[in-house]
């Protein structure tokens, strides 16, 4: 299977090429970008993957299977001209701009028949998959509150338009990860952190959902923080989950290994940064399950291969979508939201 992605930038030179380029049965088939600096970058890391100045090129050239990682701004158009051309499509995320984009691309791919994903990898983290399989195994009890973070200090990404700001960049995949544990959610309350009054890139937010089921999640995601609470906190009727930092995967992606290079090694938690249950005085390490952000391109492989559910339905990224509108309006206007 001939896979090409479009875009060079951070998302596809470390999120998606590595992934590509380590998937058995695939081939990593061009690169889209005009950049002479992103080419040089290709051109490093990956000697016989050809550049292509645009999308019409790279597929008329032979693709199965387009990724588009651009900026948001750039991002509706790309899609929409892969499903008009009749390629199955990965989109990053954050999917769009707000839900009416969102579910027109979702419009336009039914239309054409074409498949569309969204890459919610942080769906095969190994703290999130460790989460799923506690609340699986009912070993947390009845869920009451779930607590998520992605919070770190960087300022470089104050301000930064590429991805939409904090809410919608690290904000779809905190509210991914807690519709697919909860499911639909009624109430939303928010907050926003910006570098000025007159700013519109947030940096940094604080999202409460309350799910039709009754579960409260707190979302929380900075570019500010210098203090990073707890990745997970999940209390339930029979204890509480808890860890601390963040999957390997993205820092293992950026200091330029894969899962080829890792194989066995990749998505590998040490014990040391494994979890916690804790009832009352107990307290006892919980092995963190192996992450694997390469599931996403093998279930998308067997989904363009043999018709099967592509790994992330456009219609949750449409649902994301919503909730991440309905917070901006929430932290705006200073009340809460009802869906």
């Amino acid at each position: 299977m001939k896979i090409g992605l479009v875009g060079y930038g951070k998302g596809g030179r470390y999120f998606h090429a590595p992934l590509i380029a380590s998937l058995p049965g695939a081939t990593f088939a061009g690169v889209v970008t005009r950049s002479p600096e992103r080419r040089q970058e290709l051109l490093r890391d990956y000697p016989k993957v050809p550049a292509f100045d645009t999308l019409a090129d790279m597929v008329a050239a032979g693709i199965d299977g387009v990724v588009i990682s651009t900026p948001l701004a750039s991002r509706q158009a790309l899609i929409l001209e892969a499903i008009e051309l009749g390629v199955p499509v990965v989109s990053d995320k954050p999917f769009a701009n707000d839900a009416k984009q969102a579910q027109a691309l979702v419009d336009a791919a039914q239309r054409r028949g074409v498949l569309l994903s969204v890459y919610q990898n942080r769906r095969w983290d190994s703290d999130f998959l460790t989460v799923r399989k506690l609340i699986d195994q009912g070993a947390l009890g009845t869920i009451t509150r779930f607590e998520s973070r992605v919070e770190r200090y960087s300022p470089s990404s104050v301000g930064k338009p590429s991805a939409g700001g904090m809410l919608r960049d690290l904000g779809s995949h905190l509210v991914d990860q807690a519709l697919l544990l909860f499911g639909p959610v009624k109430r939303v309350y928010a907050q926003l952190e910006f570098a000025a009054p007159d700013q519109l890139i947030d940096h940094g937010f604080f999202v409460s959902l309350t799910h039709t089921n009754g579960v409260v999640s707190h979302l929380w995601g900075s570019c500010l923080q210098n203090a990073p609470g707890p990745r997970f906190r999940v209390n339930g009727s029979l204890g509480c989950y808890s860890v601390d930092g963040l999957d390997g995967q993205e820092a293992a992606a950026l200091a330029g290994l894969s899962p080829k290079s890792e194989g066995e090694r990749w998505g590998v938690e040490e014990h040391r940064r494994w979890g916690w249950f804790e009832q009352g005085e107990h307290r006892e390490r919980v092995p963190s399950q192996r992450g694997c952000w390469t599931e996403f391109y093998r279930l998308f492989q067997e989904a363009v291969a043999y018709g099967r559910p592509v790994p992330v339905e456009a219609r949750d990224a449409v649902a994301s979508t919503l909730i991440l509108d309905a917070a901006r309006v929430s932290a705006t206007e200073g009340r809460v939201v009802l869906l």
